[in-house]
């Protein structure tokens, strides 16, 4: 079959990112075009001991991708819509947004507990300051540790210490077993040898088996998204927390292409851009570039698109969940970016202007070495 063209994209090289790199890429092979993947490291991928909040107030996990395409090296890039700045280089414009996954969050554990049933104290890992802020106002005797890492590397972070632990109790009772052959009156605390045992184990639970301890997590927080395009829901107990409580960072769940202005990006927009999910992101993103802030302060928007309106939710808290600004909004979708502006400063008037320049200067100290984050 003939093709229209071919397009040559950029993607992080991590699995998520090439899984969701691949979405696009089918999206846009069924419409009969030839599509090339080129990996390209990010200095989010760079730096792995570094928090999301410090590696630079936006762009981490954008800037080299966008910079290959402006270079006219490549044809557009694939990105996760919540790690891009809200400014973009005046030549380069989002060219499509694909339909969008699960935009919320879901919290992990190795037993399938909720929220409420953690028990006091519990330790919950995550790298996100609005995660962050959010699981302190709903439970404030969590003690909230940093987790960064991919999907796989935080789930085994997470399973490590359960898994180890069955892996030390099987061990032993497998000595026991050994040490009392022809004893029949002996009955095994298991029925499968912890050789069987381990065989059964999914390769999340074997990574985990040998992956090196440094915190104990009861939980951890990460998108439920993630956990869908990696395929690794399946081999983990998780509750999807609820978006009114708990309401993603803008463009969560969505993907974006970015292109130079010309013919590729119009191509790319008719060919993949679904209209619905480029209303809610566009007044999501309208929101956080009026408020300020990017990844450095704990800011929650999300926006779902309601016959002639947009139904828009905003959170906006100090780092431990204290204080916040909590306020919702119908917009109307004729005007939806411009309403998400007035709403924007509405907001900034009520108080979000202030947690966000606090978030700031928190962050600001925290780079210079001056105030580190507690945890609590």
């Amino acid at each position: 079959m003939r093709t229209r063209g071919t397009f040559r994209l950029a993607t992080r090289g991590s699995t998520l990112a090439r899984r969701q790199a691949t979405t696009v890429k089918e999206a846009l092979e069924d419409r009969h075009y030839e599509v090339e993947l080129v990996t390209v490291e990010t200095t989010g991928d760079q730096i792995q001991d570094e928090l999301i909040h410090r590696l630079g107030k936006t762009g981490a996990f954008v800037r080299e991708l966008d910079e290959r395409v402006l270079s006219g090296d490549l044809d557009g890039a694939i990105h996760s819509m919540k790690d891009m700045p809200t400014e973009q280089p005046d030549d380069l414009v989002t060219a499509a947004v694909p339909e969008r996954g699960a935009p919320g969050d879901a919290l992990v554990t190795p037993d399938g507990s909720n929220l409420e049933d953690l028990p006091e104290g519990a330790t919950v890992g995550t790298s996100s300051l609005r995660r962050r802020a959010q699981l302190l106002a709903e439970r404030p005797d969590l003690e909230v540790e940093p987790l960064r890492g991919n999907v796989d590397t935080r789930l085994e972070k997470l399973l490590a210490p359960s898994l180890q632990a069955e892996h030390q109790e099987r061990s032993e009772a497998d000595k026991e077993r050994k040490g009392n052959t022809g004893n029949e009156d002996f009955e095994p605390e298991y029925d499968q040898t912890v050789e069987e045992w381990f065989d059964d184990r999914s390769e999340l639970e074997k990574q985990a088996l040998g992956r090196e301890v440094e915190t104990e997590y009861d939980a951890i927080v990460l998108a439920e998204a993630g956990l869908e395009r990696s395929g690794l829901g399946q081999y983990v107990d998780y509750q999807r927390l609820p978006t009114d409580t708990f309401v993603p960072a803008p463009g969560q769940g969505a993907l974006a292409v970015t292109a130079v202005d010309g013919e590729s990006a119009q191509e790319l927009q008719s060919a993949i851009d679904f209209p619905r999910t480029r209303v809610e992101t566009t007044v999501e993103r309208t929101l956080l570039a009026e408020l300020g802030g990017g990844c450095i302060a704990p800011i929650g928007i999300f926006a779902v698109l309601q016959g002639e309106y947009v139904h828009a939710s905003v959170t906006v808290f100090d780092r431990d969940g204290e204080e916040s600004v909590i306020a919702s909004r119908d917009l109307p979708v004729e005007t939806h970016a411009a309403a998400a502006r007035e709403f924007a400063s509405d907001l900034a008037d009520r108080g979000a202007a202030e947690l966000i320049e606090r978030a700031e200067r928190d962050a600001d100290s925290a780079v210079s070495g001056e105030d580190k984050p507690t945890g609590k």
